[in-house]
């Protein structure tokens, strides 16, 4: 009896198992883990939560309007006759040099300068977007979540959606997410479906298939070319890449869409391509000789670095990342002097990166200004919460009268860096205001 009670109750966990353990591919129609079911909603928050967290942690969004309105609009056509155009996709481009491209659950893309710089036509930015829109579509995202510990962060910021502290758990699992998402490599039979899916939505999209392969021979070139260190960091960390699937892609185009191969009116797009990206490659000597400073690390470099800087912005005028690093650097080299203009001007020309408005806050808070550097610093922890730029805020209210709001600060810094430097800090300013 006992047996057949647990026989009995092994097949009902079983059924259960088949009925929630597994879903439908919206994309592929195949059965994917589902052991936690994601709704739609909240595959759409987890992405929203991590994808400014994302673009912050990257060197914020490249402030080309322009450029940014034209991936968009190529991204849009992709999502519409993709498997799921109720999404509300988004795509913008990251002030990144490393070629990567990427897509979070629910909608959200991102393709990096680094990247856009290799391609020379609209159809190899389709081929990029489709394929990343075909991660949205096929949820890989959401079944990469399901099969690891990062799945464990992702429910934290479902459930702690409403957490108020001033550096909360939330914070900081969101974070982690945003990373986790973005380093996670896909499986060979993700990028599979991703290209094939990219290619189905090119064509439908009308563009020629053409600027697939001469995305994927591009990417070849750099493999057998021993693959520059950018690319190993970049998009084949994340998207392996092989010749293998450079031929299946060949053979897949030839196969079902050869009509559209150099026909009207699927397009390439090289004039358009061209001219949205006329200020971006303007700039491209400048962040060249900003990438090389970036990988002097030692500050026996400090004064070589500072050089490098001045001259990229000098090729590259009105570049703000180029100037909030040309102000840390300042700062590093004790001259705040020089280290406050360049992150004023920054600042100035786009105050949406985080690390521009923190290096702003903390001169003026090393000047005094309190009210004005808390004012940075507040700004700074809405475009990414950081300990760092909340020590500094809780200073900041110290100083302003605000000292109940200080102490939320410090026992938020405390609670997430017990043991480390700011959460010691933190402590102790606790203790000297008699805080418990």
């Amino acid at each position: 009896m006992m047996i057949r009670a647990l026989i009995t109750r092994c097949g009902l966990a079983l059924c259960l198992f088949y009925l929630v353990g597994c879903a439908v591919n919206p994309a592929t129609g195949k059965r994917n883990l589902n052991l936690v079911p994601v709704s739609t909603q909240q595959e759409i928050e987890l992405g929203k939560e991590a994808y400014g967290m994302a673009i912050q942690q990257m060197g914020g969004a490249y402030p080309d309007e322009l450029l940014e309105a034209y991936v968009s609009d190529v991204g849009a056509r992709l999502a519409q006759v993709s498997h799921r155009p109720d999404l509300d996709f988004r795509f913008r481009v990251i002030n990144d040099s490393t070629p990567n491209a990427f897509a979070l659950p629910g909608g959200f893309v991102a393709i990096n300068r680094g990247l856009l710089t290799a391609l020379s036509n609209e159809a190899q930015l389709a081929a990029v977007l489709g394929h990343e829109v075909g991660h949205v579509t096929a949820r890989h995202g959401v079944q990469g979540m399901q099969r690891g510990a990062l799945f464990g962060a992702a429910l934290s910021v479902l459930s702690a959606a409403t957490e108020q502290s001033a550096y909360s758990s939330l914070a900081q699992q969101a974070g982690q997410m945003a990373a986790g998402l973005i380093d996670k490599s896909y499986s060979r039979e993700q990028e599979r479906e991703s290209d094939q899916l990219g290619i189905d939505y090119m064509v439908k999209a009308k563009y020629d298939p053409t600027g697939a392969i001469q995305l994927q021979e591009y990417f070849y070139r750099q493999l057998e070319g021993g693959q520059q260190a950018s690319w190993v960091t970049g998009i084949f960390r994340s998207h392996p890449f092989s010749v293998e699937r450079l031929e299946n892609n060949r053979r897949d185009i030839a196969g079902r869409f050869g009509y559209a191969v150099g026909s009207p009116p699927y397009r390439l797009g090289q004039d358009e391509f061209s001219q949205a990206m006329s200020g971006l490659r303007q700039a491209e000597a400048g962040f060249r000789l900003f990438d090389e400073a970036m990988a002097l690390k030692g500050k026996e470099d400090t004064r070589r670095k500072i050089a490098l800087l001045l001259r990229a912005a000098t090729e590259a005028p009105d570049q703000s990342l180029i100037l909030t690093h040309l102000g840390l650097t300042y700062l590093d080299a004790n001259d705040p002097e020089s280290a406050r203009r360049h992150l004023s001007a920054a600042v100035r020309l786009d105050g949406n990166y985080f690390l521009s408005r923190f290096g702003l806050g903390y001169l003026q808070l090393e000047a005094g200004e309190f009210e004005a550097s808390a004012t940075q610093l507040e700004l700074s922890r809405k475009l990414l919460p950081t300990l760092v730029a909340s020590y500094h805020l809780g200073q900041c209210w110290e100083q302003t009268g605000r000292s109940s709001e200080a102490v939320r600060l410090y026992k938020g810094i405390v609670e997430q860096d017990a043991a480390g430097e700011l959460g010691k800090k933190a402590a102790a300013r606790l203790k000297a205001m008699g805080a418990r």
